[in-house]
């Protein structure tokens, strides 16, 4: 059993023993991190497969994908970008799925400082509000979404603090860089992480387009097969769950 965890192109060796069977490499959005390491546990000590995690925001792996990266499958956090490289014939045909829903929230790690209807954006007693890169990131696009729903997104671009993807938009408020911003529900369901102190608004479905997170297969591999038919299973279900998101 092997699992590899990567942020962009960076290996981080967890579980080493020698290889049996086959290796896969798995571009993975940054927001399902936590969760997809959990899958991938799961899965390796079911199998002998070996898998590697790469994280990253979704727009940067499209285009790594479309560069002829060298994934098997990509676990995005849109359905736009599977469906395009499915489209293109970078993908295996009939072989994308919805795996998770996320939900958008507006935290602050101090307590009390972001209300539970999210005022504290109209009352802009802050100096910057982290996001994800709209651009790049599906969190990043519901961010903008939210904002311009509630009619402040002009108010408030100049005091925007973009990630690259929503990894970075979280540590920027976790490392008080920026006071508050929107980050991924199960980022603050992390079993790594304390994060029971703290405020937070979750925003409501209606204010952006539904976050539903898509795999697809880009490469027909036996490994690739049986990892995407473990995530569609209802162990990987539950565990998906567990971090917040809601499965369809």
């Amino acid at each position: 059993m092997l699992i590899r965890r990567c942020w962009i192109a960076v290996a981080l060796l967890l579980v080493c023993q020698p290889a049996a069977a086959d290796e896969i490499s798995v571009a993975v959005a940054s927001n399902f991190a936590n969760a997809a390491e959990a899958i991938a546990h799961r899965f390796a000590a079911s199998t002998e497969h070996e898998v590697t995690l790469v994280f990253g925001s979704t727009g940067k792996h499209y285009a790594q994908i479309r560069n002829g990266a060298p994934f098997e499958a990509f676990l995005a956090a849109d359905a736009r970008r599977p469906e395009m490289l499915e489209s293109d014939g970078l993908a295996i045909l009939g072989s994308r799925f919805t795996y998770a829903i996320g939900r958008l929230v507006l935290w602050s790690p101090e307590a009390g400082y972001v209300d539970t209807r999210g005022e504290v954006l109209e009352l802009g007693d802050f100096r910057h509000l982290a996001i994800a890169n709209p651009r790049l990131a599906p969190y990043g696009k519901a961010a903008q979404e939210t904002l311009q729903s509630r009619g402040l997104w002009e108010k408030l671009e100049h005091r925007l603090v973009r990630g690259e993807n929503i990894g970075q938009a979280f540590q920027f408020v976790k490392s008080g860089n920026a006071e508050l911003g929107f980050v991924a529900l199960s980022q603050l369901m992390s079993p790594k992480e304390n994060l029971e102190i703290g405020s937070k608004w979750v925003a409501p479905e209606t204010l952006h387009s539904p976050i539903y997170q898509q795999a697809v297969l880009l490469k027909d591999t036996v490994a690739a097969r049986a990892f995407l038919a473990f995530v569609k299973s209802e162990e990987a279900r539950s565990i998906i769950r567990s971090f917040g998101y809601q499965t369809p």
